[in-house]
């Protein structure tokens, strides 16, 4: 589980309590408003992640799913967020896979706490290299361009967005931006897992 002290906007875990921000979110604009997270990415969370996406183990959608109610479902009604909207998969990763991970966990905190998800509202659209095989300064303009708003009449108020993994917040804020320029309003971010803050 993730403890104190955390960066106020991105939420990962920092050595000093006097510091509010972690040296990513010094250095880097993001277009959502905070972002929070439940577990450090190591150990067996990141085992069990992995399984999740790799190897066909879709119950663990659920196990995370409800690690975010737990942990943050009262944040979440607070917020008075009007819909969930999970980072898409480009469409030949998603028909290799078989699903996108990250909205069978969107599903299943949508149905727990009675938040309608709209998997259609953010596309993307450029097929994109897999962040974990680059760095900082590329997996921000991996995902520069990737995201695009489905063309629709609604404009939500506050979109909360659910990611599987946060590292350097590129694909989170490169997906707010895009929904930002459609006219939506303020847009929060959970991750299941984040890395750590230096």
């Amino acid at each position: 589980m993730i403890k104190p002290p955390t960066c106020i906007k991105c939420g990962k875990m920092m050595d000093d309590d006097r510091d509010y921000y972690c040296a990513d979110c010094r250095s880097y604009e993001h277009a959502f408003v905070e972002n929070k997270a439940v577990f450090a990415y190591k150990g067996e969370i990141r085992n069990a992640m992995y399984d999740l996406k790799y190897s066909n183990r879709r119950e663990n959608a659920d196990f995370f799913g409800e690690a975010i109610v737990q942990r943050f479902g009262g944040y979440i009604k607070g917020l008075g967020i009007d819909v969930i909207v999970p980072i898409p998969l480009h469409k030949k990763r998603l028909k290799k896979r078989g699903y996108n991970q990250t909205a069978l966990i969107a599903r299943y905190i949508g149905e727990k706490l009675s938040i309608p998800v709209d998997e259609e509202l953010l596309l993307r659209e450029q097929s994109t290299t897999a962040q974990k095989f680059l760095d900082n300064h590329e997996r921000k303009n991996n995902v520069k361009s990737a995201f695009k708003v489905y063309e629709n009449d609604v404009k939500y108020d506050r979109i909360l967005l659910i990611d599987d993994i946060y590292t350097t917040g590129a694909t989170l804020h490169y997906a707010a931006k895009e929904l930002l320029r459609h006219g939506m309003g303020a847009i929060y971010t959970i991750t299941v897992c984040i890395g750590r803050g230096y």
